[in-house]
Parts: structure tokens; sequence; C-alpha cells
């Protein structure tokens, strides 16, 4: 059997809230919603999941080692808090072996968020996108509201039956809980904001690198997604901090890079073509479009406009 089949077949596919609960053996409550309190399980065998159109949000103290989730692995800090989307694999895959977990985790299907706020604010939630070594670092006071809050949603739908407006209420819960992690990770950003040197500086030797490299010739203009992927962080967090440290997005870092670079260029002599070549431009109209777009000025008339000092 080929290696992809195999992890296939070890995948634990996630098409629906309770899917998850069924395989640890948790209780189930609603048909769209599952809240898992790990402390009540006792020792639980790993699973690799498949989200299928599900959302999940865990607040733990502890992970599995070696668990994967996107494009990196779990960051076992107490108190982390990680959330997947629809399409993502999450989890480690079944060795045999079984651990004891401390905290919560809740799973809603995408089909019960439908029309509401949350839809509207989910290109605001970055962190459904994020890598895991990306999680969210709770401090306790933190961790202890987000668990209280899981634990209402959980006590509410077992003790209610599903009506359109537990339904609602249900869905403001979760909302209310999505919209504290955004907040949580917004004072995690404006830590990383405090000590802005270190992010800065290696964002930069990855654009100065790029052309040291040469990779302009064979992938063009550096982009946001290759500098994130170079400082080991998802497009998604990485925009995240690089705003709260400077108050730009990585795509305006870099503009201000190739405009510096194109001056420099320009400078020392050499011809739009020239420069246009070296940046990575795939025509020379294209670099002297950008250039009076963000100078307000031909390339021509900036060495002109030096020459006249």
């Amino acid at each position: 059997m080929t290696t992809f089949a195999i992890e296939m077949r070890e995948l634990l596919h996630i098409n629906h809230a309770n899917d998850y609960s069924r395989s640890l053996g948790a209780e189930i409550h609603h048909p769209m919603v599952s809240v898992v309190h790990f402390d009540e399980l006792g020792e639980i065998r790993h699973t690799l999941n498949k989200m299928g159109s599900v959302y999940a949000i865990f607040v733990q103290d502890n992970f599995p080692t070696g668990a994967t989730y996107g494009m990196g692995g779990y960051d076992t800090s107490k108190g982390s808090l990680t959330a997947a989307s629809p399409g993502q694999v999450i989890g480690k895959a079944d060795d045999g072996h079984r651990e004891v977990y401390h905290g919560w985790a809740i799973h809603f299907d995408a089909e019960f968020m439908h029309g509401t706020v949350f839809e509207q604010r989910l290109a605001d939630y970055h962190y459904f996108s994020y890598n895991v070594n990306e999680a969210l670092h709770t401090t306790d006071g933190e961790k202890q509201l987000l668990w209280q809050l899981m634990a209402l949603i959980r006590r509410f739908i077992k003790h209610r039956a599903q009506t359109p407006q537990t339904d609602r209420i249900v869905q403001d819960y979760i909302l209310l809980l999505c919209d504290y992690a955004l907040l949580f990770y917004q004072r995690q950003f404006q830590d990383a904001a405090r000590q802005p040197s270190d992010l800065l500086t290696r964002f930069e030797r990855v654009l100065s690198d790029y052309y040291e490299q040469e990779l302009q010739h064979r992938q063009g203009l550096p982009s946001v997604k290759h500098c994130a992927s170079e400082l080991c962080l998802s497009a998604s967090y990485f925009g995240d901090v690089v705003r709260s440290v400077t108050g730009e997005s990585p795509t305006q870092v870099i503009r201000r890079f190739l405009l510096d670079r194109a001056k420099a260029m320009l400078v020392s002599g050499k011809s739009v073509t020239q420069v246009s070549d070296g940046l990575g431009f795939e025509y020379p109209q294209h670099f002297t479009r950008f250039f009076k777009k963000h100078t307000g000025t031909l390339p021509s008339k900036y060495i002109g406009s030096l020459k006249n000092k």
C-alpha cells in the first residue's frame, strides 16, 4: 500500500461537528455544535483529523507531542489556543499511545453559522488560517475565560432543546468566543510590537537575500508569501504582526524596499531597463508605472531632478 493510501486511511474525516466527539466517546448534545472537555475523558488515543465543512477551536494546556497542523508543529506551551477551518489537517495519527489532555475544544458546522455575523467577521478571524506554531499563548486569565465560555455553551446545549431561538443564542456565544480569541491575539501582537527590531531585521534580511540569491530572475518580485515562508510564518500571521509593529502591511514594506533599491540603482547610473530587470519586473514599462505611481514622477525625471540639485 502506498504511503499516500496509508495516510488517507489514517485520517479521521470531520465532516460534521460531532464526528470528533464520537471518536472520543464524548457526549453529544447538538447536531451541529460539539463541545469537548478533555479532562473528563481520561486517556485518549491520537487522531489525525481532516476538517470537512467544520470549524474548531482548541484551548488546551497540552497537545500531542509531534502533532501537526498546516505547515508547522504544535507549540506545547501552557495555555495555547489553536483554530482549524474547513480543509485543514490537524492532530496526530493514531500510534496506539494514550494520553491525558487538559482543556476544551469546540467544533461547529460552517452551515450552522451561515447567514450570521460570523461570516461577515470571518475575514477578521485570521487565526483560522494560522499555522499552529503561531498559536495564541493565553494568559491564565484569558485561558480561564475561554474555558468558562466553552463550558457555558456546553451547559446551554445540554439543557435546552434545540429551537431557532436557542440556536441564535448558541451562535452568539460562538461569535463571542471568536471575538475574545481575536482580542487576545491582538494583545499578543502588541507584545510582539514592543520588541520590533528582531522581526523587522529578519524581514529586511529576507528581502536582501532574495536579491543576493538573484531569485528575481526566476520568481519575479518578492512576495509576501515568500517572505512569510522564509520566516516560518503563515502569510496571515505575518501580515498581522507586521501591521502591529510598523503600522504598514507587508506589501507596503516590500514596496518601500523596492523603491529605495530602485532609487539607489538609478543614482548609480543604471538605465531604467537595467533597474527593471534587476528588481524582477516583467517589463520596463511595468517598473516605470510602479515608480511613477508611488513617487509621483518618472524614473528619468527623478534622475534629472538629482542632477539639477
